[in-house]
């Protein structure tokens, strides 16, 4: 049997959310071991495990991954979840390209004062408009058209689908919203 992928972050959704997403819709185990302490960080980074010097990392298949995604691209297709030609791979790219996008901007959102946040505000909004034919409609994936009462009842089939919906109980690897104690420890590890 092959042994779980291993992911290496601290304890918290950041960008490895994704990761623990993709490998859950895949049905796959996984084991996490958590970043305690900026040590443990440097402990990664000095035994050459992080090509660019940062997590997220994902050890698997003898390799150690890092860059997400570049993790999210190898799992997705060694999970048969990366579509059956290029021309799906390439639908697929898009429309995760363009939820990176999106990620960027808000990602280190929590992480900002309440002075800090307020003057990125509606600069976040202006560059995110362009981001969301999501909140009107979706084109994706061929022919696909989502329009609200559709995008809710996609939420409710993926939700349901039997590896998705463990992974969205309680007890689950799922990681909680931030809040001030994990965002602490991101600072305490991660040295901002």
């Amino acid at each position: 049997m092959a042994e779980k992928p291993k992911l290496h972050y601290y304890n918290a959704r950041g960008r490895m959310e994704s990761i623990r997403w993709l490998l859950a819709a895949a049905g796959v185990e996984f084991e996490e071991k958590f970043l305690k302490s900026a040590e443990d960080l440097d402990k990664l980074r000095n035994d050459g495990c992080l090509m660019f010097q940062q997590v997220p990392m994902v050890e698997i298949d003898g390799m150690k991954l890092v860059q997400t995604r570049a993790i999210l691209n190898y799992l997705a297709s060694k999970y048969n979840l990366y579509g059956k030609d290029i021309k799906e791979r390439a639908l697929i790219d898009m429309y995760t390209e363009g939820i990176a996008d999106l990620g960027e901007m808000i990602l280190l959102l929590p992480f900002c004062q309440p002075e800090e946040k307020m003057p990125k505000l509606p600069w976040s909004k202006r560059k995110l408009k362009p981001l969301f034919p999501l909140s009107e409609t979706v084109q994706c994936l061929g022919e696909l058209s989502l329009e609200a009462s559709r995008k809710i009842a996609l939420k409710t089939r993926i939700s349901n689908l039997p590896t998705v919906k463990k992974f969205l109980q309680p007890g689950s690897p799922r990681k909680p919203p931030p809040d001030a104690k994990s965002l602490e420890e991101a600072r305490k590890i991660f040295r901002f």
